[in-house]
């Protein structure tokens, strides 16, 4: 059940991208995901009630203000069905499941032992919000974020004495995230120590709640769950930058911390010195401790990431290395993007039961979603022109019924591609090559196929073809 919603939400998230900016991706639907789908009836027909986890009142509001019928309309186009959307807030899902717990431990048959010594600060639970799936352990390291993955090592096994604050700063989907979960949940596995794990809107969402209420109670709240605590992460602090009084909570919370060798770990889109709308007090103590960039990756961090992603399903084994290197290839630079594409890959497998998941079937699952590929806008003539340029021949010869070897490869070549990265049909494909037969076609595409599992100068050949293409 897990594992449907989590594909629901993916291709969600993959429609939205056509619909709304990046931007508004990150800022509004980043941290919901689906709760739960259920049956249900409306008007006497069949429909899913969806509810969306929301981590706040404010993002709660806007999502039904601006969005609700975007997500009603696309959560349709992906399960057939008239969706009703619901949402929850995660302060109320958690208040939930702890009732339910209370409720559980008061049916038991426990003894309370009233001599035990009495509850010290730090034995009091708090609620780290960590997400435990988010490990050192499945963090896919490459040259492109090596340095802060070492840092981050660091940081975890000596808080509070090396590197603090800890900054990790890069673009939205490169692992920031995942890093800040891998250092909480490494923290809480190897001491008691007690950690807290927020975004920047939860800290302004809790700080406005306290400046509304102004009640004495509200205030010791606010103070003992951000500043009663060994580690304090908080993520995308860019979203401080507007809100002037939340800065100075914020700059007063960091000092208390800092002064108590307590470690902070703060990351963002930007480096500190990007953030001109934050106080320059503030971006004078982000840099005290170690800055660290979490740059995009290259083609062979893609393709790690691609295969940890698929490490351990069902189907992993059917996948050919063009398939992953076609993933790679086209996805964007950002590690959401690239398990996207995955899931949609073996939804897709899930549904058609191939036999093999190649690039042909790569490319029909995901021509869509990786918006990058040339097969958007890709056509039999500028493929035939790019191959002709390659080879050092004429788009005539290619059309042409000359078999040399010079001439017959290239011919398969431009097939293969025609093939794969176009609509077209093969009797189509056959027309536009001087009228050949439906099986030469189906010949070339197989030949070329079976050479790119073992020649990587012909994947090389083909990728610097395609990347021609004009």
């Amino acid at each position: 059940m897990d594992d449907e919603k989590e594909i629901v939400w993916q291709n969600f998230l993959g429609l939205l991208k056509n619909r709304i900016s990046t931007v508004s991706i990150n800022s509004w639907f980043k941290y919901c995901k689906i709760y739960k789908i259920d049956d249900g009836v409306e008007d006497n027909k069949a429909i899913k009630i969806i509810t969306i986890i929301a981590s706040s009142t404010y993002i709660k509001d806007a999502l039904i203000k601006r969005y609700l019928e975007t997500i009603e309309e696309l959560m349709e186009s992906i399960l057939g069905k008239n969706c009703k959307i619901e949402f929850i807030l995660e302060e109320e899902l958690n208040q939930k499941e702890e009732k339910e717990v209370t409720q559980i431990e008061q049916t038991t048959n426990m003894q309370v032992n009233t001599t035990a010594p009495p509850i010290t600060t730090n034995e009091i639970p708090i609620e780290s919000n960590l997400i435990d799936r988010y490990t050192f352990d499945n963090f896919v390291v490459g040259d492109s974020n090596r340095l802060a993955h070492t840092a981050a090592l660091a940081v975890a096994e000596q808080p509070g004495k090396l590197y603090n604050p800890f900054f990790i700063h890069g673009k939205s989907g490169l692992g920031k995230t995942h890093l800040m979960h891998a250092i909480g949940n490494y923290i809480k596995k190897i001491s008691n120590k007690r950690v807290l794990y927020v975004t920047s809107e939860n800290f302004i969402s809790d700080f406005t709640s306290m400046n509304m209420n102004k009640d004495a109670n509200y205030i010791k709240a606010f103070k003992d769950k951000y500043r009663n605590i060994d580690i304090l992460m908080i993520d995308d602090i860019q979203f401080l930058e507007k809100a002037e009084k939340t800065q100075n909570e914020f700059f007063h919370t960091f000092n208390t911390l800092y002064d108590m060798n307590k470690q902070i770990i703060i990351s963002s889109d930007r480096s500190p010195d990007d953030l001109k709308l934050l106080e320059e007090r503030l971006r004078t103590r982000f840099s005290w401790g170690l800055t660290v960039n979490i740059y995009p990756p290259d083609i062979e961090l893609k393709k790690r990431l691609v295969k940890n992603k698929m490490m351990g399903h069902a189907v992993a084994a059917l996948v050919k290395e063009e398939a992953i290197d076609y993933i790679a290839n086209n996805s964007e630079n950002d590690v959401r993007h690239i398990e996207g594409a995955v899931t949609r890959l073996y939804a897709y497998a899930a549904i058609m039961s191939p036999q093999k998941i190649d690039l042909e079937f790569a490319n029909e699952a995901l021509r869509d979603y990786l918006k990058n590929s040339v097969y958007m806008d890709s056509n039999i003539a500028k493929i035939q022109k790019a191959v002709a340029d390659y080879y050092k021949i004429t788009v005539e010869d290619l059309k042409s019924k000359r078999r040399t070897a010079n001439i017959n490869y290239p011919r398969q070549v431009a097939i293969y591609l025609c093939r794969t990265y176009t609509d077209e049909s093969f009797p189509k494909i056959g027309l536009e090559f001087g009228n050949r037969d439906h099986s030469t076609i189906i010949h070339a595409c197989d030949k070329i196929k079976e050479d790119l599992e073992n020649n990587n100068q012909l994947k090389e050949i083909i990728r610097e073809i395609k990347n021609n293409i004009g």
